[in-house]
């Protein structure tokens, strides 16, 4: 038997000899990796308790982050409430089920962002970049987008009664079961939206391109 074969043989004999010394080694592996010199990684999902400090970004309500590069970062289910991301980087962004009531995003860079079921009343991202955004079943009653770039977004069975969608470019977007409930639609460009179910009661629509006024 050469020696490699020999010295498996007594490491097996060892274990079967000793199962629980080798259990307790695996379920703690830190003493053997100190040892070693070896760094011990733990892999773990959960959040540490607190706000979040990211690129030197404290999320938590009411701070104050204009310009922050939050982009491709996990903020789902954060409450971020009126929070100041005036400017901010949130290219790819997972904001989903995050509460963002009041939260300031003017000028924003959301891109991709994921709002789905985010909770958004009262928001204002004006003159922000939205392409490609994905809002399905957000609520946004009073939320102000005027002057954004809402090109390709879903907005499915999203509440935006009274919301502020004055001069904004919504093309190509999934508007399907929406509620537009009395928003302010002046100076809009709409076309080539799926409107399935949408309603568009009591919209302001006073100069509105493409806006479905005989809906």
């Amino acid at each position: 038997m050469s020696e490699h074969s020999l010295g498996r043989a007594i490491t097996l004999a060892a274990m079967l000899a000793a199962p629980s010394a080798f259990a307790a080694m695996a379920d703690d592996p830190s003493p053997l990796a100190a040892e070693q010199g070896y760094r011990v990684i733990v892999d773990t999902d959960d959040r540490a308790d607190g706000p979040q400090v990211i690129n030197g970004c404290e999320l938590k309500p009411g701070g104050a982050c204009p310009g922050v590069d939050l982009s491709h970062q996990d903020l789902s289910g954060m409450h971020l409430d009126g929070m100041d991301l005036t400017g901010a980087r949130l290219v790819r962004t997972n904001l989903h089920g995050a509460t963002l009531k009041g939260t300031v995003m003017d000028r924003a860079d959301l891109r991709g962002a994921d709002l789905s079921e985010a909770y958004m009343q009262g928001a204002t991202i004006r003159d922000a970049d939205l392409t490609g955004a994905d809002m399905d079943y957000s609520r946004m009653a009073g939320i102000d987008f005027t002057g954004s770039n809402l090109t390709a977004v879903s907005m499915e069975a999203v509440w935006a009664s009274k919301g502020r969608f004055v001069g904004v470019t919504l093309v190509a977007a999934n508007l399907s079961e929406t509620k537009f409930y009395q928003a302010d639609m002046a100076l809009a460009t709409l076309g080539d939206n799926t409107n399935r179910f949408t309603i568009w009661e009591g919209v302001h629509m006073e100069n509105c391109t493409g806006c479905p006024v005989d809906w």
